[in-house]
């Protein structure tokens, strides 16, 4: 029998199918990231820019150029209350999500870890769950009145959920074996849970959290647009009943920088808590 050759050797895994991150073409691939998400940006701004300053294809109190939103934007942050809004929504958003987090994960380790918990939980987390959080903004109003405690709940509420399903499903997908394993050379329920279900668990966790967070400010907006009297929504419902269309985008955009900005902060900190959850891609 023939001794195997060189190129039998090779890795299934070739420079054309890599693990993520562990080859140069990925240390480059994550260098240029940003030219990506710059590249549609920046078309858009130019369709837009040629649709109402060239062709003046729209009103300006419907569709305003991107140079008048430009100024607008200015004026807001050299006024301060863009900053201040931006300070109110990020505020409720932090306890919120930070609520869901620990409340929602025990629960969802629970759960999946024990069928009597999950058969006496299911049933009603699952009634509640279809129930759209803006749904609640009248019951939220007469408990907490107008202000941070509402919407707080009303954000708390569409984080809890997806962050309880993703935990749950993460706890499901840990193999048996593994616990079994760890039982037999003796180790305790507590490392158990805390150096084998919580290791495995944490990826979807995080892929929650990931969820929480854009879910989080559709919910905080639309509160914010009945029962507040600060934060982005309100500032953008404000400035529609005085026909500042201008206004209104620079808080649209806002909105989504910081969104953009939040879920780039999650999975920075995913990657350096679970350096190990690494794909394959293809190039």
């Amino acid at each position: 029998m023939p001794w195997p050759t060189e190129s039998a050797e090779k890795p299934l895994l070739g420079p054309e199918l890599s693990v993520a991150g562990t080859t140069r073409s990925g240390r480059s691939g994550r260098s240029g990231r940003w030219i990506y998400y710059l590249v549609l940006p920046v078309v858009l701004l130019v369709i837009w820019w040629f649709c109402t300053d060239v062709l003046a294809l729209f009103p300006s109190a419907l569709l305003p150029s991107p140079i008048r939103v430009a100024k607008a934007f200015g004026h807001v942050i050299a006024d301060g209350e863009l900053m201040l809004n931006i300070e109110d929504s990020l505020l409720r958003i932090f306890y919120a999500d930070l609520a869901a987090l620990i409340i929602a994960v025990p629960i969802g380790l629970a759960m999946g870890l024990y069928q009597s918990i999950e058969r006496l939980l299911d049933g009603l987390l699952s009634l509640f769950r279809p129930i759209p959080p803006l749904a609640w903004v009248p019951l939220a109003i007469l408990w907490f009145g107008i202000g941070t405690l509402s919407i707080v709940f009303i954000t708390f509420l569409s984080a809890f959920f997806s962050i309880l399903v993703s935990t749950v499903a993460g706890v499901r997908s840990l193999d048996k074996l593994h616990i079994r394993a760890a039982l037999s050379l003796g180790a305790s329920r507590r490392r158990v849970l805390t150096h084998v279900v919580l290791p495995t668990t944490l990826p979807s966790i995080f892929t929650g959290l990931r969820i929480a967070i854009g879910v989080s400010w559709m919910s905080i907006v639309g509160a914010e647009l009945i029962a507040a009297s600060s934060g982005l929504g309100y500032m953008i419902n404000y400035y529609q009943q005085v026909l500042r269309t201008d206004v209104v985008i620079v808080g649209m955009i806002t909105i989504g920088v910081i969104g953009l900005g939040m879920d780039l902060l999650s999975r920075w900190v995913e990657r350096r808590l679970l350096p190990w959850r690494q794909g394959a891609r293809l190039p």
